[in-house]
């Protein structure tokens, strides 16, 4: 088989792995080698750098036969596609001559099981020790650590590359046994134990020794398919937590399953992907990585799932207004950082500009914080904006007036209301005015 035949087959099976990412490493230039890290730190597949060059990666599979059948998975034993594999050597020349020509700036190298985890790693091993060592390329590389694999090829694919991810796939032990029968929970966890402690050993080497070799220090990663099995979003955020509690790992990445493969325990063919529950997926991460919240203030048994309508943090303000109206001038940051519409750097921003004097609504406008969201939740010099009320309803139905659902997504947000001529309760009527009219006096 010709190499671009092979080049379009396993770069096209590989577009399934969303934890495709660069950062967390800077490697720079070295004397005798090709390529550096410190250019690709905001680099994704298809991203663009601080000075707005495209940053690229070749995403690609080492091979697409696989001895595990895996129903969810295009590249499974039973699936009737074209195979086929690299040779080291071939992928090795492959990447860098696509680097040398400015095609890409890394690698992201990915495989189906060939034989067994350990020969399939073995081949990974080879191409990325010739990629470092003779040709000496100095660039962004990510490789999959496979389940089964022994600690010693792991051990030496984390030394050849910046980024080591072991995918979970379904977030469910019962899920893997149904769908993934040749997988444990067990053989995908210990690699990432062994990552985890090894990064560690490697950091504190590299305190004492300068040279020490570094171990995948732009840390480790996973991924989680969702919409594949009945996991609801409870479940998942809660393995997700519990991820990066014990094994430490830089990012959880969430992929919409795209059915591709016909079978009774999968979603049909014609079923979408379920696109805006993989965005809140990524948005409850967010919280949970940068803004202090925990699952279980996300979520809980009765409502296990994010609502579609509003992001996760409007939502949680909006159920838990006793927490509001919060004072600007005042409020602590991690009080500033639950409010919706103010991020990270606008909550320094306001905790800096604030030691100057007291702070108005459009000079928060300035630091960048979302007003559209922020007025029903701040004051200001203990004021509220004018027009904005803090009721529930008014602040639910103001967030999400210009949302617009697609078939099938429901909301979950609160339960509609009776339209009511008297929203404003200085209109209604007292009781001596109720009590005549039921007496018949007006």
């Amino acid at each position: 088989m010709e190499l671009l035949d092979k080049l379009a087959i396993l770069a096209d099976a590989a577009k399934y792995d969303a934890a495709c990412t660069s950062s967390g490493v800077r490697r720079g230039s070295r004397p005798g080698m090709i390529g550096n890290t410190s250019s690709s730190l905001a680099g994704c597949c298809h991203s663009f750098s601080a000075d707005g060059r495209c940053i690229t990666l070749l995403k690609v599979l080492m091979t697409n036969s696989c001895v595990y059948d895996c129903k969810y998975c295009v590249n499974r034993r039973s699936h009737d596609t074209r195979r086929a594999a690299f040779t080291p050597r071939e992928l090795a020349e492959l990447t860098i001559g696509f680097y040398r020509r400015n095609y890409i700036e890394g690698l992201f190298l990915s495989s189906g099981v060939l034989r067994s985890p350990d020969y399939t790693t073995e081949q990974m091993i080879e191409c990325l020790r010739l990629l470092r060592q003779e040709y000496r390329f100095n660039g962004y590389i990510h490789a999959k650590a496979i389940p089964g694999t022994s600690p010693e090829l792991v051990q030496q694919l984390g030394l050849l590359a910046d980024r080591l991810s072991v995918n979970i796939e379904l977030p469910s032990q019962e899920g893997l046994q149904t769908l993934a029968p040749d997988k444990s929970k067990q053989a995908i966890l210990r690699p990432m134990g062994l990552i985890r402690d090894r990064a560690a050993q490697s950091k504190a080497e590299l305190v004492q020794y300068k040279h020490a070799p570094a171990f995948a220090p732009a840390g480790q990663s996973t991924q989680l398919i969702v919409g594949a099995t009945r996991d609801t979003d409870r479940h998942i955020l809660h393995l997700t937590e519990s991820l990066y509690q014990k094994y430490r790992l830089k990012r959880v990445f969430y992929s919409a399953y795209v059915p591709v493969v016909e079978n009774a325990l999968l979603p049909s063919l014609d079923t979408k992907p379920p696109l805006l529950r993989e965005h809140r997926l990524y948005q409850t991460d967010w919280l949970l990585r940068f803004y202090g919240f925990t699952v279980s203030e996300l979520l809980d048994e009765e409502h296990p799932s994010l609502d579609p309508l509003l992001d996760p943090k409007c939502n949680w303000a909006v159920n838990h207004l006793e927490h509001f109206p919060v004072e600007v001038n005042r409020a602590d940051k991690e009080m500033l950082l639950r409010v919706p519409g103010i991020g990270v750097k606008s909550a320094l921003k306001i905790l800096t500009a604030r030691r100057a004097g007291s702070l108005t609504f459009e000079g928060l406008k300035k630091l960048g914080v979302v007003l559209k969201r922020a007025v029903y939740f701040i004051t200001c010099n203990g004021k509220m904006m004018p027009g904005a009320k803090f009721s529930q309803s008014f602040i639910y139905q103001n967030l999400t007036a210009d949302v617009r659902l697609k078939p099938g997504e429901l909301p979950l947000g609160p339960a509609p209301q009776q339209l009511s001529l008297f929203d404003n309760p200085a209109l209604l009527p007292g009781r001596e005015e109720r009590m005549a009219c039921l007496t018949g006096q007006l």
